[in-house]
């Protein structure tokens, strides 16, 4: 019988700090102990938990100051502004485990703000949800979202307690056209206590309007706090 070889103790420390910034114990911005400190709670050389460190470093979870010690960072997750990106997915490529929390929803009609945003002048049914959004301990989003039950009447009946609202839009409804818009914010009160974060904190604020042929599919406000996103665009030159 063969058995698997024992970790060194470069792994151990490794899987033990990589662990630890990946599950959210080790906050963004957290302070990591010294060399010193490392190596004689692993009761090892200050030269294994340099390798370590350089190893985190170079993997973009940590951020070694001069002087000032060695941090956990603080992740920007990327997403293209001419696609319609799944959050799950966002959150998954920062190497952070994902869940949701649906807040709040409700059916209602729609009033004049609703229309607004839609940008039309038809009245009907529309399904009001807000959806957190996390990255391991940490909000990653807050999603303020309708759903036109003229276009999606299926919606309705659905709990979006397993599959996030986008997610379920995506997989379920067609869409012919799209349109974003992008806006920077300092969170209101209510925003900021849905994102765990200090009231007037900068925001990252996208905006997106779907509609299948003439009619309006949905509209979602998704929130991000200011220091977690960025939008990322490639083009090519168009021609004369």
């Amino acid at each position: 019988m063969v058995t698997a070889a024992a970790p060194s103790l470069h792994q151990k420390i490794l899987g033990d700090l990589q662990g630890k910034i990946l599950s959210g114990k080790l906050a963004p911005g957290a302070r990591i102990a010294t060399e010193h400190e490392l190596a004689e709670a692993y009761d090892c050389s200050r030269m294994t938990v340099s390798n370590v460190l350089a190893k985190l470093a170079r993997a973009g979870l940590v951020e070694r100051r001069r002087k000032a010690g060695t941090f956990v960072t603080r992740p920007q997750s990327q997403a293209a502004v001419l696609e319609i990106h799944d959050i799950k997915a966002e959150v998954l490529a920062l190497g952070r485990p994902y869940r949701f929390e649906l807040v709040s929803r409700a059916t209602r009609l729609s009033t004049a703000a609703d229309r607004a945003r839609f940008d039309t002048k038809l009245a009907g049914r529309v399904l009001v949800l807000v959806v957190r959004h996390f990255a391991g301990a940490k909000v990653f989003c807050l999603e303020e979202r309708l759903i036109n039950l003229d276009s999606v009447p299926q919606a309705a009946e659905e709990s979006f307690q397993d599959v996030p609202p986008g997610r379920w839009l995506l997989d379920s409804v067609p869409w012919t056209a799209a349109e974003h818009r992008i806006s920077a914010s300092n969170a209101p009160a209510s925003v900021a206590a849905s994102l765990s974060v200090r009231s007037g904190t900068a925001c990252l604020i996208v905006e997106r309007r779907t509609w299948r042929a003439a009619l309006p599919v949905t509209h979602v406000r998704l929130t991000y706090p200011g220091d977690f996103h960025q939008l990322v665009a490639r083009f090519t030159p168009t021609s004369a």
